[in-house]
């Protein structure tokens, strides 16, 4: 998994609540899900028109933000059903970072997973964000600090974001949950040797026929 330390970039803003993982990747593309062509239907009922063109009025296909690397959204992003490919097609897109006021549960988990960080903060916050974030203001810079969980904002402001010490460690050194467990592996090793030791007839039973 990639690493996420510093993230300096363009801010999108999408004031819209409620939006869900089959607005993020519609179902019928979950069959054929490939990890690395998702972004091609992300936001897609938002995304395009009917025809198939690019819908002028969608934040990510107007010039300023087509490079944009954090998402400022409404409340509840990315509730509904459960599926990783929401979040395999925002990273497909660039986009590290969401800030929202909440978020789907297994969403949010599932963002940890693929190196994206959510950010929860208060809606009179979202609210200053998403008018520095502007409209059709690409240029302005927004900066995410992981180490010191810090967000910076065009204007200068600093606001510090909750995350827990793992999963701050986590994005850091790039480990989903199984690159975390086998940090582990030496510790573990050393347990089996003692418990093998304490407890045989534990590891005796597994040889039984």
């Amino acid at each position: 998994m990639e690493k996420l330390q510093l993230l300096q970039g363009v801010a999108a803003p999408l004031p819209r609540a409620n939006i869900d993982t089959d607005i993020i990747t519609p179902a019928k593309y979950l069959l054929d899900s490939n990890r690395e062509t998702m972004h091609e239907h992300t936001f897609e009922p938002l995304r395009f028109l009917a025809d198939g063109r690019d819908n002028p009025d969608f934040v990510l296909n107007k010039p300023a933000y087509r490079n944009a690397v954090i998402l400022i959204t409404g409340r509840n992003f990315g509730c509904g059903s459960s599926r990783e490919t929401a979040v395999w097609g925002l990273l497909g897109m660039g986009i590290r970072c969401v800030i929202a006021e909440s978020f789907g549960d297994i969403f949010f988990n599932n963002c940890f997973q693929n190196s994206v960080l959510p950010i929860r903060l208060p809606g009179e916050t979202i609210a200053k964000l998403l008018a520095e974030a502007g409209d059709d203001q690409g240029n302005t810079q927004f900066q995410v600090d992981v180490a010191t969980r810090t967000l910076t904002t065009p204007s200068g402001r600093t606001i510090t974001f909750d995350l827990t010490p793992d999963r701050q460690t986590a994005l850091l050194e790039g480990l989903d949950e199984v690159g975390q467990t086998l940090k582990e592996d030496d510790a573990t090793a050393t347990f089996q040797i003692q418990d093998r030791a304490a407890r045989p007839w534990i590891y005796e039973l597994g040889s039984i026929v």
